[in-house]
Order: C-alpha cells, then structure tokens, then sequence
C-alpha cells in the first residue's frame, strides 16, 4: 500500500458536488493498493498513519499524533499512486490493485481506523472526486507498507 498523507487545517472531499466527507484539522490521506498487498500492509499502514508524530507540541517541534491531539482522518481512494510515468507519455497502472481487491481494502481500512477510535471519514471508491484541502506546515509524506 502507498500513502500520501497532508497535515491539514481542514478537508473535505465531494463526489457530484455533494460532500461525502469532511474533517477539521488532522491527515488527509490519498489511498492505493497494490495487486499483492495483504490485511498485514494494510494494518501495518493504518497503525503507522495514525501514530505518526508529525503534528507540533508546545515548542514547535513534530511531537504529536493524530490520536494524542483528538485530530481527525479523511480517506481518498488514488489509484494513481501507483502510476509508473518511467516510459512513455501514458503512465501504466500495472501496480495497482483491481477494483475488486481494491476497494475491500479501502472499506476495511477506514473501518480500521474507526474501531481504533479515530474520526475517520472518507471519498467514495472509484469515484470522479473534488478534494479541498488547506494544508497546514505544509507537511506532506510519502509512506509505503514494508512490502514494497
């Protein structure tokens, strides 16, 4: 699985112009899955996105997460993440998983993060999606699971 995660102030995320999700300051998160990940890079993943000590403490200094400062998470499907551009003017998708493992995935990994108490909200899988976002720091990563 492969991640780009922004620190934000807020974002939301609408599908037909009708918002399906939306949060306060926290991660917004740009999802892909891969044809061989499994339940243990998705779990691994989560785990790491939501313990990530990347929000600042009293001195400025990345110190707190997303779950030690009550912060929320949304959730958007990209496939694209896995876009090789190497060749060609046509990036390939030949990484990324097909929707039919793809989105169980995604579904489970916001319910994931659900059950670990994080306000979760999310885009609709495979949708045409407006994403807004007020990036705050700016802190953008990059994070794959160990098996890639």
């Amino acid at each position: 699985m492969r991640a780009v995660i922004q620190r934000v102030a807020r974002a939301e995320v609408r599908v037909h112009h009708a918002i399906t999700g939306k949060i306060a300051r926290g991660l917004l998160v740009l999802l892909a899955v891969a044809k061989e990940d499994t339940d243990n890079d998705l779990h691994w993943l989560m785990d790491k996105i939501r313990s990530l000590r990347i929000f600042p403490n009293e001195q400025g200094k990345f110190d707190r997460s997303v779950e030690e400062i009550g912060a929320e998470i949304l959730i958007v499907s990209q496939f694209t993440l896995y876009g090789d551009c190497r060749k060609g003017r046509r990036p390939g998708f030949d990484a990324s998983a097909p929707p039919e493992i793809a989105a169980p995935m995604y579904e489970r990994a916001i319910a994931y993060l659900r059950e670990k108490g994080i306000k979760t909200e999310a885009g609709i899988f495979g949708a045409i999606m407006e994403v807004e976002l007020l990036n705050e720091g700016p802190v953008t990563l990059i994070i794959d699971s160990p098996s890639h």
